[in-house]
């Protein structure tokens, strides 16, 4: 064997495919030239969208519930672990070694009916007798807000079937576990944990982190507007008067 031969053997060994292990978090498959397959698997990285809007929240806004939010969502996560674990139940469809996890339950019918379950409860309960003088207009935004959430809940457990990563059964006990740990949570937030945020953000702790409770403003996004639509006039005023001078 030459010298070259013998290099294209070794190049080929050391970049045997067999050895190469995918990150399978965005490794969504679905037919080729099928639009609603494809479609289903763009809408099924939505559990991902949701984990950086969290990101993005917390480092932006620093709310304690939005903190405590994404915390349920790693311990919904969490038990979907442990479970598929306990039940060991294989995936309907066998995709080599790209998948090695079980299908029982689906992770992503969980997270979705985790998300939706708790925004449900927290419109309903926590901002009921939170109207301003545009009532109507925000009851229509939550009822919007409602039927996006269930309606890409919904779409996102169907494709997981249609794109046969999980039987019906599996979807349906992700959607029921997700569901009841949304519940859960919420009132386990609502309840207990709630009360406890002034306190929380009085520590020196939570000072140095801008940590901040947000619970008794019905309507942070027009409170947020108007106080920097005020601080921006009042410096401006500022600016005028130290001109002049």
């Amino acid at each position: 064997m030459s010298s070259s031969d013998t290099e294209s053997t070794l190049h080929a060994a050391a970049y045997n495919i067999s050895n190469w292990q995918p990150i399978t978090l965005t490794l969504v498959e679905y037919p080729r030239d099928d639009l609603l397959g494809k479609l289903l698997a763009w809408i099924s990285l939505a559990p991902l969208g949701i984990g950086a809007g969290f990101v993005a929240l917390i480092l932006f806004r620093r709310d304690l519930h939005t903190i405590v939010f994404f915390v349920g969502t790693l311990f919904n996560e969490g038990i979907n672990i442990l479970l598929k674990h306990w039940i060991q139940e294989p995936r309907p469809v066998n995709r080599s070694q790209i998948w090695t996890e079980y299908g029982m339950p689906s992770s992503h019918s969980q997270c979705m009916c985790f998300f939706a379950q708790y925004v449900l409860l927290f419109i309903f309960i926590r901002l009921h007798h939170m109207n301003n003088n545009n009532a109507r207009i925000e009851r229509l935004v939550r009822l919007l807000v409602l039927l996006v959430c269930w309606a890409i809940t919904l779409l996102v457990c169907v494709g997981r079937i249609y794109l046969q990563y999980h039987s019906l059964r599996q979807v349906l006990v992700g959607a029921f576990v997700g569901m009841v740990v949304g519940t859960l949570w919420f009132m386990l937030t609502h309840c207990v944990l709630t009360p406890y945020f002034p306190m929380v953000v009085s520590w020196r702790v939570s000072e140095l982190l801008l940590l901040r409770d947000t619970t008794l403003i019905p309507n942070i996004l027009w409170f947020e507007y108007t106080v920097t639509r005020q601080e921006a006039r009042a410096r401006a005023r500022k600016l005028v008067s130290m001109k002049s001078q």
